[in-house]
Formats: C-alpha cells, structure tokens, sequence
C-alpha cells in the first residue's frame, strides 16, 4: 500500500488547460473518488498518478517516492479501464496472469495466484472460457482479476462500471467496495455516477474545469458544500435554486418571490441565491408555505415520488416526496414549505454563505 500526493500539478494540451495546479495528499489505504462533469479533467488526473501521461508542471508522489518521471510499469499501480480491455484470443485464467508471465514469474506460482485471485472475484469457474462467452459483469471481474493478480500498491479505476445496466453495477459496486475492506489498498476511482461516489468513496475530490472545487467525505459535501456547484452537483435530484436579494434591513433580510422572508447570515452579507435540497421540501395548500407555485408533474417510482413545481416568474423546482400528493392538485397552485435549516446561501461568486449563529433570525414567510 502506499500514498499519493499531487504538489501543483497542471496539464496542458497544446493552449488548453486541462488540470490547473491541483494539490491532493491522499492517504495510505484511502479509497478516493474524482467525480465531476465531462471534461472536467478527472481522468486526465488519474492518467497522470499512474504515467500514462506526464504532468506538465507539478511533482506526483507515489509513497513519499518522487514518481513524476518514472515511467508507468515502475510506480506500482495496476489500472482498470472503462473498455475492459482483456485480450479476445486468451482464456480467462491466462487473461488474468498474463502480466505475471511477462514478469518472467515459473508457472505453478502464476496458476496458484490466478485461482486464489479468481475465487476471490468469484471467476473460478469461467478459467476456460473467453472473453466473448462471458458478460458485462464477469468481463469486469476478470479486468480487476488482472489488476489484483499483480499485488500493486494502488488500484486506479477509470469508469469501470459505465458499461453496465444498473443492477449489475449495483453489483459491482458491492464488490469493489468488499474488494477494498479485505484488501485496505489505496484505490482511486474515477466516476460520474454520484452514487457511486458516495457509497465507495472515503473521501471525494470534486472536479470543475480542471480545478479542485472541494475535498471531503460524501456527509461533509452533501451538508457543508463550500459553493454552489458542489451543492447542485452532489446529490439527486440536484438542489432546487432561486434568485433572492436583500431587502431593505440593511442587507440583514433576504427577500425571493411573493415577499418570501428568509433567516438573516453572518455579518449582514448579501446573497444572490438560495438553495433547497428535494427532500427538505414539502407541499402544503395554497397560501400557507412560503411561496405558491403550479404543481405541474409527480412521477411515481414506487419507493418514492417527485413533484415538479414551477414558480411564478423562476425556475422548476423538484419535491422528493414518501407519498404521492392529491392527483387533482396537478396543474393548480400549490404552495411550498420548508424549514430554515434546509436553506443554503449563495453569495454572487458561488460561494456558501453560513447562517447566524443567534437563533433568534428565522422569521414566518410573508404572505
């Protein structure tokens, strides 16, 4: 096992900046996960901790060891790629030892480690067969078989679930994740699936424009965002946003559609959005939430439900919901509710802006 760290890394493509001076210190053990949207740079990062690409700038360090030039079968990584990438004419069991014939390791050990590695995946009965015969899951398997048979000191996972239907990357998740309670290997994941985020990750590194927007463990960015794109990034639905200004109080009072009044923040500063995650909120009857909408959908997924309302003059907000509301509501004005704990700040850069501490400012919505 071992650590990475990234002092000021940066890559560049020709003119176009992909990572912008990035620092991480990830720990020995620690399974982290980059996510954020498409071409934020996340897998650029991870090419870059296992050398397939080089950094432009910046040194990335490998257990202490400065790794920024070593090449990429020198730093003790095994990669997992989207694609798979096993070899079609190879059978399962010479898929999976394959690096350790190059390796030069006598046969009898190479078989020992590929059948105690394939009883582990759960692929010890498929060693005869190939690629072709085996499905999304078990292709998977046999891809992480050969990442493990090698002992690496850090596992890199590239999207390796994106080809699969749901219930087997629900699956594989629960692999991977008892993959890395029994074997305590630092592991990097890269994903876009917030899900998958938030149940494997130890900590998650956010990724925006090459940037680091926020590191920390799924609790500490669903709770405590420091911006708005790390509020409306993780979680699904994403929060609902509205524009609000400050009212006439000196700044103290922040006002949004219909009058809607709002808890005072830290040192009188001016927010220019509120947030409000779907499950913080709830419908009640015209004129008695905060403000009045047009329920215009709810859709029904059994286990729960989301309704869609669309605020005079703003945006659409989502309900997550236990129960389905009255069906007869649909189309008509409907009013919101929520408690002031559930509201997030935003100042007009994005960032946060934390709530007074008093407990005397949350006041009723004006009517």
């Amino acid at each position: 096992m071992a650590s990475v760290s990234m002092e000021s890394v940066s890559k560049s493509f020709g003119t176009h900046k992909v990572i912008q001076d990035v620092n991480l210190a990830i720990n020995d053990g620690e399974f982290v996960v980059f996510v954020g949207p498409s071409g934020c740079g996340k897998s650029t990062l991870l090419r870059i901790v296992a050398g397939l690409i080089s950094a432009s700038s910046g040194i990335v360090r490998i257990g202490g060891d400065d790794v920024t030039d070593v090449p990429a079968a020198k730093r003790g990584v095994a990669f997992v790629f989207q694609s798979y990438a096993l070899y079609p004419h190879m059978t399962v069991a010479r898929n999976i030892g394959f690096a350790l014939e190059t390796m030069g390791i006598k046969r009898d050990a190479i078989a020992r480690k590929v059948q105690s590695v394939a009883r582990m995946l759960k692929v010890d009965h498929l060693m005869e067969r190939r690629p072709r015969e085996l499905s999304g899951g078990q292709r998977q398997r046999v891809a992480i078989g050969r990442a493990l048979v090698r002992q690496p000191e850090i596992f890199l996972f590239d999207e390796p679930l994106s080809n699969l239907d749901a219930d087997l990357r629900m699956e594989m998740r629960m692999e991977i994740a008892r993959l890395h309670e029994d074997l305590r290997t630092t592991m990097i994941y890269v994903t876009h699936d917030q899900s998958e985020a938030m149940t494997l990750a130890d900590r998650i590194v956010v990724l925006n424009h090459g940037r680091i927007e926020q590191v920390g463990t799924p609790s500490e960015l669903y709770h405590h965002p420091d911006n708005r794109f790390v509020a409306g990034f993780i979680g699904s639905p994403r929060m609902n946003f509205l524009p609000v200004e400050a009212g006439a109080d000196n700044g103290q009072g922040v006002f949004g559609p219909g009058g809607l009044s709002l808890p005072r923040i830290k040192g009188g500063a001016a927010p220019a959005e509120i947030g409000v995650r779907p499950e913080g909120l709830r419908i009640v009857p015209a004129g008695t939430g905060r403000f009045d909408c047009v329920l215009e959908r709810v859709e029904d997924l059994g286990h729960e439900h989301f309704a869609y309302c669309r605020i005079a003059g703003g945006p659409i907000w989502v309900i997550r919901l236990a129960a389905s509301p009255d069906e007869t509501l649909i189309g008509k004005t409907v009013a919101l509710d929520f408690e002031d704990h559930s509201i997030f700040f935003f100042a007009a850069n994005g960032q946060r802006i934390a709530l007074s501490s008093d407990g005397a400012d949350a006041r009723r919505a004006i009517r």
